[in-house]
């Protein structure tokens, strides 16, 4: 607003000063006066460039007098223009520096990310060493109360042994005095018998002891496996953007389903519930939470896992997409029967075989221990199989997907052979 006020009170100044040099070069016009001895006519002119330069001296003397920005713009450019070049250079710095600052923020955040994942990994194999650690101290209990009654047992017989060879010495010495009383002795080697007798059974027991804890140490050692690492307990797709507790629900109720699974596999018993560490359900929660879209969850047995011992389970996370549209064509290809080598199992082999990497590529998830994704029903793979087996000839086979099928999986198929 105050340079809209300015140039207006400049127009208005020119117009009075225009106006009074017109005014005023008209009178000494009409007067035919004279400045300096010129004439009437030169002196007019005169007038007129003497009343422009007023205009502009006045126009600039009133702007400069009532506006900072115009004095600093005629007097203080120089200095202005320092001041620019001298705030420019220090933004450059500072933009610099707040590259630098990012840059090195992005790297803390990232040795950050790292620290964190190496935490939860030490934390799961610090959980895998307690449980570890905790079977084999129970273990050793075991062997050291079987050492220290073993030792108690040793000490019994070495002092009944002891005893035994002070007897037959005594006997030894009093045989030749002592024949009168064979009867006596009769009685002592049957109280003799006797004891061998209970010697020999407690050697007997001694060694039963003995194999039951070479047997045990063995199961320690070994185990009945009955999970093997990797395996899948059970799978679902988890809806992302919600909230953690309807996440966690979900993720809980697929444990519930994991656990029932393993009841019905191995029998009613309490230690085949699914355990999942806290650290790595709270990460999992975290990211199903964060994602716009589905996510698979498999629940996967974190070891080898031996009868009676609680299923420590791992949780995995994929994005879900939708990979083949129900009736889509999967694999069309041509085999020559009849050719040196060539067998139906061979040619179905092969067929399966290529379907399976086609899935893979495109990103169904495959079984951890048998690297396959796709489900086949048996009436359908013996009857593929016997066409191949009656074909002659070129032969074409074709499969397309059943159904819709998702990352999760599985691929079940329509196989079709045409004869060419």
């Amino acid at each position: 607003m105050d340079g809209i006020y300015l140039i207006l009170v400049m127009i208005v100044t020119g117009g009075v000063i225009a106006f009074i040099g017109d005014k005023l070069g008209t009178k000494i016009g009409k007067k035919r006066l004279s400045i300096f001895g010129l004439r009437p006519r030169h002196t007019s002119m005169i007038v007129t460039v003497v009343t422009g330069g007023l205009i502009t001296a006045l126009s600039i003397g009133f702007m400069v007098l009532i506006s900072q920005n115009v004095r600093t713009a005629l007097f203080g450019m120089d200095e202005l223009r320092a001041t620019m070049d001298e705030t420019m250079a220090e933004l450059d710095e500072a933009t610099e520096n707040l590259f630098k600052a990012q840059t090195e923020f992005e790297r803390a955040n990232e040795n950050l990310r790292m620290s964190k994942e190496e935490i939860v990994a030490l934390k799961s194999e610090q959980e895998d060493l307690r449980a570890e650690s905790d079977r084999l101290k129970e273990g050793n209990e075991q062997l050291e109360a079987a050492n220290s009654e073993l030792s108690a047992q040793n000490e019994n017989l070495s002092g009944t042994n002891a005893a035994l060879e002070a007897d037959n010495k005594k006997l030894g010495e009093f045989n030749v005095t002592l024949t009168a009383d064979n009867d006596k002795l009769s009685n002592d080697n049957d109280k003799l018998s006797s004891a061998n007798d209970k010697l020999t059974a407690d050697n007997s027991e001694l060694e039963e002891r003995n194999n039951r804890l070479r047997e045990g140490i063995i199961a320690i050692r070994e185990g009945d496996i009955t999970l093997r690492a990797g395996e899948i307990l059970a799978s679902g797709i988890i809806q992302g953007g919600r909230s953690a507790d309807e996440i966690s629900a979900d993720i809980n109720a697929l444990a519930e389903h994991a656990t029932q699974s393993l009841i019905q596999r191995f029998g009613g018993n309490e230690d085949n519930s699914v355990w999942i560490y806290q650290p790595e359900l709270q990460r999992v929660i975290s990211e199903i939470e964060s994602s716009a879209g589905d996510m698979v969850l498999r629940i996967s047995a974190a070891g080898n896992l031996v009868r009676g011992e609680p299923v420590r389970a791992r949780l995995e996370l994929y994005p879900n997409k939708l990979i083949f549209k129900k009736d889509e064509l999967i694999l069309s290809k041509t085999y020559e029967l009849g050719g040196e080598g060539v067998t139906p199992e061979g040619i179905l082999k092969e067929f399966l075989s290529e379907i399976n990497r086609i899935a893979v590529d495109k990103g169904i998830l495959t079984d951890p221990l048998t690297g396959s994704v796709g489900r086949m029903e048996a009436t359908q793979l013996y009857e593929i199989f016997d066409a191949l087996s009656n074909a002659k000839g070129k032969v074409q086979l074709t499969a397309t997907a059943r159904e819709e099928t998702d990352s999760n999986g599985p691929l079940r198929l329509n196989i079709k052979l045409e004869q060419r």
